[in-house]
């Protein structure tokens, strides 16, 4: 299965529902099985925790029952922000693939390296997976939304 192709689909569920369009999905390696999926769901939820990443991992914790995710890899549309970086180092995923760049709050390697800190885990990344489909379908939905907002100052 091609983990991000499936991430991209989570995301453009996020633009069907009116949210920043950003999806990730949690793999055990060594079965190929995706254990945790998640979309940006921070304007439903009316919460700024609500990112993709969160979900997936709090999905794949309570899939294979522990906090640690040794063995697991992320695959993520939008390169994580810090707090998903955090979460990312804390539950211990080997692997990080992101897709498009965050140039206003990256911290995997856009704004900062938060992998490259003296934390106590440091996961491989992988930047610019399927960058194209993933920094188009976050220009159309940014592209769309000033549409409409142009369109409710007429």
């Amino acid at each position: 299965m091609d983990y991000m192709k499936y991430a991209l689909e989570l995301a453009e569920k996020a633009a069907e529902d009116g949210e920043v369009p950003v999806g990730a999905v949690v793999v055990k390696k060594s079965t190929g099985e995706i254990v945790g999926e998640g979309r940006n769901r921070r304007e439903s939820h009316k919460n700024a925790l609500a990112h993709a990443e969160i979900e997936a991992i709090s999905q794949a914790c309570g899939k294979l029952g522990g906090w640690r995710l040794h063995g697991c890899a992320i695959y993520v549309t939008l390169e994580p922000c810090p707090m998903c970086c955090g979460a990312i180092i804390n539950s211990r995923i080997d692997d990080v693939y992101f897709g498009a760049y965050d140039r206003k709050s990256g911290s995997a390697e856009s704004i900062q390296q938060m992998f490259n800190f003296p934390y106590n885990h440091k996961p491989a990344v992988y930047g610019g997976i399927c960058e194209h489909e993933c920094s188009g379908i976050l220009s159309e939905f940014f592209k769309n939304l000033r549409i409409k907002r142009k369109k409710s100052d007429l």
